[in-house]
Formats: C-alpha cells, structure tokens, sequence
C-alpha cells in the first residue's frame, strides 16, 4: 500500500466541490445553521430553552444541532438568528456564471 497522496484545493463550498444542486443556497443555510448552533451554545442554551426563548418549536432547533436542515429555507434560518438576539449582515456580489445561458420566458 501506497502513502502517496493528492492534494485537492477546495473551493471554499463543499456543496459546490461535490457539484450538488444549488450550492450556493445550501451553503448559506448551513452557514445560518451552523451559527444558530453557534449562538445556541455560547449562551448555553438547550433546544428547548431556545424554543422556549423564541417561540419556535424545540424540535426545530434540535434538527438544525443535527444537520436535518430539509425544509429550513434561507429566510426562516434568518429569523430563527433575529429571535435568538443575533444580526445577520449579508454582503452580496454578482458576477455572470461560465454556464452557458438557458432560454427562459418570463411572464409579467
């Protein structure tokens, strides 16, 4: 057996490197997600004291300490953050994409 190994630069987005649907999104949810568990133990918060502080489902916010973040949109993790006493500050950058454009119809 060989010790030879590669290197592989990441691009910063894991969701992106492994070529899943919509990484740009799902890196920003589990970035919102990972600082809803952020939040939750520096202030020592169990999941029920953070559905009790907020008034969110307990259940909730233990799916999120599990990484079952189906169903949790971008928005709701935003809130979740508000009621929790946190900012979220978004600085947004747009630049065309090297995929080639699709043909779309947009109806007004």
């Amino acid at each position: 057996m060989s010790d030879d190994f590669e290197l592989v630069r990441g691009s910063g987005n894991i969701f992106r490197d492994f070529d899943m649907p919509n990484p740009e999104l799902e890196h920003l949810r589990a970035t919102l997600a990972a600082q809803i568990v952020k939040t939750l133990d520096m202030r020592k918060l169990s999941v029920r004291e953070a559905g009790t502080l907020t008034g969110i489902n307990y259940t909730e916010f233990s799916r999120i300490r599990r990484v079952k973040l189906d169903g949790f949109t971008v928005d709701r993790l935003w809130k979740m953050l508000d009621l929790l006493g946190q900012t979220v500050d978004v600085k947004v950058k747009v630049h065309p994409t090297a995929k080639p454009l699709r043909a779309t119809h947009a109806h007004a």
